[in-house]
């Protein structure tokens, strides 16, 4: 058996997390087993809650529903002692990195997200080995036998996946020198690579005839991926031989499933008003946890609802008053015998804005020149009823809406499929333009005054932008751009690149308006014996789901791979 045809992805997903794996020699292609999570509370569920439990000197204790579990039969003050974090997967999204951030647990302390997210990735390494071991007769294996896919939103900045990177690497999944180990997989394509191979009977018929997805080359489909924390939308073509093509460059926003909990949250305390909610939460962290999980399971229905109304939230409230008369000034909720009813009216209130929010942005996509035909809705959010039936009613018309059955285990089963063959994604679209910053000899007629400086009698040119590939350029999954650079001074050992980003086309220098610097590297040109007359070519890949580069002596032709850093210096 090749070792690289064994295969295991983790889906770490911000409400909930998984993984997927294969073990197959690589002719043939069976699908990708799944762990089953739960069995302790009798649930047997494809993912487990992304929660983490360290006790109060920050040594990890729990994860998934155990750590739930035990955090939610906790009281008072143990509860206060132990960090319980959960959703944190969101404090990477839309922020500038770098390797000190700390995030808050339910108690209000601080610890370094980068181990918070290493502890999670460790045990859910440790998790699917065993699995593995405990369905292969014994055999015993360790990480460095597979090749490990991590799945991160494709909206995500290059300082989030670089970041995810490190945490696996510290997690022990792969070691320095075996980077290639570890492929990042973008979720709405790996979803998309799953659908693409699906029957009809894989998709929810809604009342009319089964739909699969045209494989046909020429058809063109959105991938939605309804997440807990992000919407991740991206737009792709089947090509001859069935690899895709991205069409539109990754979109979306953070307005996931978890939206609608907040809002579910904010009605609470709204009917539970001067400040008798808060109470209650402070006081009773684990009975509001359980009542958000009984919440989880009845957003996925299109009707009115009844939650069981703890007792001690019962306790606290008749304080006050009778717990019926909360509810006289609130509209939509009704109290009935010990349980609150929401409406179907109601429950359906709190999911506009994150509805909204996603019809907007397939809105923007049909309006440009595609022949888009399917939208597909993947993601543990997209088993809402009340989800599918919106983009139903808004697109319907224009294109055939399709949701596998198990929209939860599209991205990591596709994931699997992916690591196999990341070129299955033939091409992307750049998100930004991606320049460097160099140096030119200065001319009076192009560059500006303020710029010039002088090394040995040479007048030279600084900050220029120099363009390496364009936004919304396509780019080949293996094609690099280079750019060929002398030293200024003859006895120069090294260099240091800065990288920057922006959506202009190409602007002049790189502290101009709307370009970020994103990244630096450094290239090492330890032989100085040809002064002047040395030549280094740089190559960057941006077709991949990560930018790497490599850097060529010329005149010796050693090449080195070279450290991309998008995170910034704290």
């Amino acid at each position: 058996m090749m070792g690289d045809s064994f295969i295991i992805a983790i889906d770490f997903g911000t409400t909930y997390s998984g993984y997927s794996f294969s073990l197959t020699s690589t002719g043939e292609e069976t699908d990708p087993r799944l762990k089953f999570w739960g069995k302790e509370i009798g649930k047997e569920t494809p993912k487990t809650p992304t929660c983490i439990l360290f006790d109060e000197h920050g040594e990890f204790m729990k994860f998934g529903y155990e750590a739930k579990m035990a955090y939610v039969e906790m009281r008072g003050e143990n509860a206060r002692k132990h960090l319980y974090f959960e959703c944190f997967k969101m404090s990477l999204y839309g922020t500038k990195l770098n390797r000190d951030v700390t995030i808050k647990a339910a108690n209000g302390k601080s610890m370094k997200a980068l181990k918070v997210f290493t502890e999670a990735l460790r045990y859910l390494k440790e998790d699917a080995l065993e699995t593995i071991a405990a369905n292969t007769e014994g055999r015993r294996f360790i990480a460095s036998d597979f090749t490990w896919v991590l799945t991160v939103p494709a909206i995500w900045d290059p300082s989030a996946k670089q970041f995810m990177r490190e945490a696996a690497t510290q997690a022990g999944i792969v070691t320095k020198g075996k980077e290639d180990k570890l492929v990042i997989a973008l979720e709405p394509e790996a979803a998309s690579v799953w659908c693409k191979k699906l029957p009809a009977e894989g998709f929810i018929t809604e009342n009319r005839g089964g739909d699969s997805l045209d494989r046909s080359p020429g058809t063109q489909y959105i991938i939605v991926d309804c997440g807990g924390g992000t919407i991740d939308i991206t737009v792709h073509e089947v090509l001859d031989g069935g690899a895709l093509k991205e069409l539109h460059k990754a979109s979306g926003n953070d307005l996931g499933g978890q939206t609608v909990d907040k809002k579910f949250k904010e009605f609470l305390r709204e009917i539970f008003c001067d400040g008798l909610w808060d109470e209650y939460e402070s006081n009773y962290p684990s009975e509001v946890q359980r009542m958000m999980y009984d919440f989880m399971v009845l957003k996925q229905v299109n009707e009115d609802v009844q939650i069981t109304c703890p007792f001690n939230l019962g306790k606290v409230a008749q304080k006050k008053k009778d717990i019926e008369e909360f509810f006289e000034t609130v509209e939509g909720a009704s109290w009935n015998d010990g349980s609150i009813k929401i409406t179907k009216d109601k429950m359906r209130s709190f999911f506009d804005e994150s509805l909204n929010s996603i019809t907007k942005s397939i809105r923007d996509i049909l309006s440009k020149d595609f022949r888009i035909e399917f939208i597909l809705l993947v993601g543990g959010y997209a088993q809402s009823k009340i989800l599918r039936k919106h983009i139903k009613n808004q697109f319907g018309r224009q294109c055939k809406v399709l949701c596998p059955y198990r929209a939860q285990e599209a991205i990591v089963k596709g994931a699997v499929m992916f690591g196999r063959n990341p070129e299955v994604v033939a091409s992307r679209k750049s998100a930004f333009t991606y320049g460097i910053a160099i140096r030119e000899r200065f001319d009076e007629s192009r560059h500006k005054a303020g710029k010039k400086f002088t090394i040995t009698n040479v007048e030279w040119c600084n900050d220029i932008f120099r363009k390496l590939v364009e936004i919304d350029e396509d780019v080949g999954w293996n094609e690099s751009r280079e750019y060929i650079f002398g030293p200024i001074e003859a006895d120069l050992t090294g260099v240091t690149f800065k990288f920057f980003q922006t959506e202009r086309n190409n602007p002049p220098y790189v502290d101009d308006w709307g370009v970020e610097e994103i990244g630096s590297f450094i290239l090492d040109m330890p032989e100085t014996k040809s002064g002047m007359n040395r030549e280094v070519k740089v190559e960057i890949r941006f077709g991949s789901t990560e930018m790497t580069a490599t850097a060529t002596d010329i005149d010796s032709m050693a090449a080195a791979s070279i450290t991309l850093d998008f995170m910034i210096k704290s």
